[in-house]
């Protein structure tokens, strides 16, 4: 979070991007006010038996982390189908008393969007300073994992495969010291077949060094600035139920930032998975990967390091997905108020433009602070729409600026199908309503019924749960990756599904967004297309499975190497 003024050019980029985000694209939907939006998501918070409510441990000592905590997870820890939800949360800090301990707290979906409270029998109920979370299966044993990135030592969740877990951290050797998390992944560095394990780090932090900001007589949260920077940490696994941390010979020492949103994504199409960093204030980080799990940052080379006007950004989550069905995926990264998110189009041979403006994809985010995103095909029509979660944490904005406010609106941009987006906030439904201060966002068909629906964690208050009531119609596909010589979940692999003249492709992620983890479960919008021509996966390590003619609206569960070719 990034307090200084933006520079003079800054504020003429954001007011051409405030122009050309209002002038109509010739051809697209229509978006005025008042017409009817093909996106539509209801809040039905109260009828799910979610009861969490999240809390962030301050006492009013304003430490710098308080305000970050934190993100959230969507997976299906017990097989059964559905996807459930685990909601990280705060704990007590210094000069905080508290009758209750605050506990992360697992979900466990009935169907139907009825959860229930599984976090006892799960033993899942981490205590510490919830941040940043990923889910994994790192011992390919077909139950997903659980990783816990905190202010503090880290928790490794090992699925037992019967609806528990057991506390593993200490023999995995994963808990990364008492270092201040950020953002989490899993990914197959190396192309071996098990998962490793990415862990950021927000900065440099001890009570000894906190410190306080103030501005016009009020006591303020201090931004990364104040702090020094901090290198992130990579564990490579040992195939054995243990990690080894290789974050100096792999590469990943030699940079210190300000950590928060990661993804780990193949950008640059060359089959191994590399690893981009969200730095607060500070350049971002691209890590592109030798294949070998030797990582060059090229962050500033590749355009996505700072913004168009050459100035540092307050960089948050990280949405990653290919929003003009291009081929390349491309990078969606939200900020501090005073700012745009910053869209990264993909233009291939590792290199990537602002394209914020043209794209009018920072429309809403300027007077807000922006967390949680992500690139979701909300009404399935074949591109994907944007979802970016908003709230500031400062009690005192109001003194400081009247058009600040603490509670906000979150944002939805609709893809207009030519690669521009448009603001629709105010017209797909009472899910957009709600002035909260929103972290983490989850993304997923919660209910099966082949859209995807929305969890929000909100900053010292209860979830949200959206359920999409877009409008039927477009059909749709969902895709379920096993591996067998590759990691169980397919976690880095790639998916192209082709139908007529529309061309798609997706990558399963773990953690992404605002220190979150969602979507294993990959998810196409296919617009009025009833049949898949073709399907193609490419797994990590190289081989690739083909299907053809394959029917829609439904679940694909895909075993690596039993589709119609393999090679």
């Amino acid at each position: 979070m990034n307090h200084t003024t933006p520079i003079a050019l800054h504020r003429s980029l954001a007011l051409a991007t405030v122009c050309l985000a209002s002038t109509p694209l010739l051809g697209a939907k229509d978006t005025r006010p008042g017409a009817p939006c093909p996106i539509q998501l209801l809040d039905v918070t109260e009828s799910t038996g979610v009861e969490f409510r999240h809390t962030y441990g301050g006492s009013g000592r304003l430490y710098v982390f308080e305000p970050m905590t934190g993100g959230l997870a969507s997976f299906d820890y017990d097989g059964d189908g559905d996807i459930d939800l685990y909601f990280l949360n705060g704990a007590p800090l210094p000069g905080t008393e508290t009758e209750a301990v605050p506990r992360n707290a697992l979900y466990r979906n009935d169907g139907g969007l009825k959860f229930t409270d599984v976090t006892a029998q799960a033993a899942v109920g981490d205590t510490g300073y919830g941040l940043g979370v990923a889910i994994g299966d790192y011992d390919n044993d077909g139950a997903p994992d659980i990783y816990v990135n905190n202010h503090g030592p880290n928790v490794l969740y090992h699925n037992n495969g019967d609806g528990t877990f057991a506390d593993v951290t200490a023999q995995a050797g994963v808990a990364n010291g008492k270092l201040l998390g950020a953002g989490a992944n899993f990914l197959d560095a190396d192309g071996d077949g098990d998962l490793d394990l990415f862990v950021a780090n927000y900065l440099t932090f001890s009570y000894e060094l906190h410190k306080v900001r103030h501005h016009v007589g009020n006591r303020m949260y201090s931004g990364p600035q104040w702090y020094p920077p901090i290198a992130n940490n990579l564990f490579r696994n040992n195939g054995d139920g243990t990690f080894t941390d290789v974050s100096a010979a792999s590469g990943i020492a030699d940079h210190a930032g300000a950590g928060m949103g990661t993804v780990c994504a193949d950008y640059d199409n060359d089959g191994d998975t590399d690893i981009f960093v969200a730095n607060d204030g500070e350049a971002n980080f691209l890590f592109r990967n030798d294949g070998k799990c030797t990582f060059s940052e090229v962050g500033l080379m590749a355009g996505v390091a700072y913004e168009m006007s050459g100035a540092p950004h307050s960089s948050m989550g990280i949405g990653c997905g290919d929003f003009d069905n291009d081929g390349w995926l491309d990078f969606y990264v939200t900020g501090f108020h005073g700012e745009f998110a910053l869209l990264y189009k993909n233009l291939g041979g590792g290199l990537f433009e602002d394209a914020t403006r043209l794209a009018g994809a920072g429309a809403g985010t300027y007077q807000r602070v922006n967390w949680g995103n992500e690139f979701v095909d909300f009404d399935n029509d074949g591109d994907r729409d944007l979802f970016i979660a908003c709230g500031h944490f400062d009690r005192n904005l109001k003194e400081l600026d009247r058009s600040l406010d603490y509670r906000q609106h979150n944002i939805m941009l609709m893809n207009e199908g030519g690669a521009r987006f448009a603001s629709v906030s105010e017209q797909c439904g009472s899910g957009l309503t709600p002035r909260l201060s929103s972290r983490g966002a989850a993304f997923d068909d919660l209910d099966n019924d082949g859209d995807i629906d929305v969890a929000v964690l909100n900053w010292q208050d209860a979830p949200t749960i959206l359920r999409n009531d877009s409008a039927r119609g477009n059909h749709w596909i969902q895709i379920r990756l096993h591996g067998t010589k590759t990691n169980r979940d397919g976690i880095g692999a790639r998916v192209k599904v082709v139908t007529g003249a529309l061309t798609q492709v997706d990558e399963v992620h773990s953690g992404r967004g605002y220190q979150s983890h969602y979507g294993t479960r990959l998810h196409f919008g296919l617009g009025k297309h009833d049949r898949i021509d073709r399907l193609e996966v490419r797994w990590v390590g190289g081989g690739v499975d083909v299907l053809e003619n394959i029917e829609v609206d439904r679940i694909l569960d895909l075993t690596e190497g039993t589709a119609g070719t393999s090679q």
